[in-house]
């Protein structure tokens, strides 16, 4: 019997319904072994590249320049050149994942998530698209998750399905498969949970399945 401490059994009893209810219904036609092969080719980014991070508008309490400098490698070309322009932060507009979603209304954007826990873990997640609330999953094979520790690591879609991002006000789902979410978070961007995940193929995030946010920021890439 598996015993879960407060304050995650919330999160669990969250989970766990969405998990019953999840839209893998969705009927995700099979992708061949080509085009898988020939997509993920086409979204590594080129390493071999000196890249410098552009600079930030707004004020960041998580993102070193390191953090920036291993990240700025991993973007979309569409992203790359761009300003990093905070859009949100639960510092400046409070811990809602509405506010969030009110935030990003109508930005046209990939949107990087930065995400640092109580116990200083920093990870996030990096969307091809603003988010937003959906029924259904959303968001191409540009999406990614990643993590700083215990080393920087990248887990880039695999090509297994297409559940990239899915939201509704309650909470926020980054990659799933098989009743478990790469990033979760709930709606008072307080708890959240992360699992490896068949979108992403990707470790827990942070050495914990479950953790508490310290601090979300989410970063868009527009002209100033």
């Amino acid at each position: 019997m598996q015993l879960i401490k407060a304050p995650y059994v919330k999160i669990y009893s969250i989970i766990k319904t969405q998990t019953l209810s999840a839209d893998y219904s969705d009927e995700v036609l099979p992708m061949s072994e080509e085009y898988r092969k020939a997509f993920l080719c086409s979204a590594a980014p080129s390493l071999d590249v000196e890249l410098t991070p552009p600079d930030l508008i707004g004020n960041t309490e998580i993102l070193t320049y390191e953090h920036r400098e291993n990240l700025c490698r991993h973007l979309p070309a569409r992203a790359e050149g761009y300003a990093w322009t905070l859009v949100f932060s639960t510092s400046q507009h409070g811990f809602s994942l509405n506010s969030m979603y009110r935030k990003m209304y109508k930005l046209e954007s990939p949107v990087l998530l930065v995400i640092e826990d109580t116990d200083n873990n920093v990870f996030g997640a990096l969307t091809s698209c603003a988010l937003q609330v959906s029924e259904h999953f959303y968001g191409t094979g540009e999406s990614l998750l990643f993590r700083f520790s215990p080393e920087f690591q990248v887990y880039n879609w695999t090509g297994e399905n297409l559940y990239f991002i899915k939201g509704n006000n309650e909470s926020l789902s980054i990659g799933a498969g098989d009743g478990k979410f790469g990033l979760w978070l709930d709606g008072d961007l307080y708890l959240g949970r992360t699992e490896m995940c068949k979108t992403y193929g990707n470790d827990p995030l942070t050495p914990s399945v479950d953790f508490v946010v310290k601090t979300l920021e989410c970063w868009a890439f527009v002209s100033s």
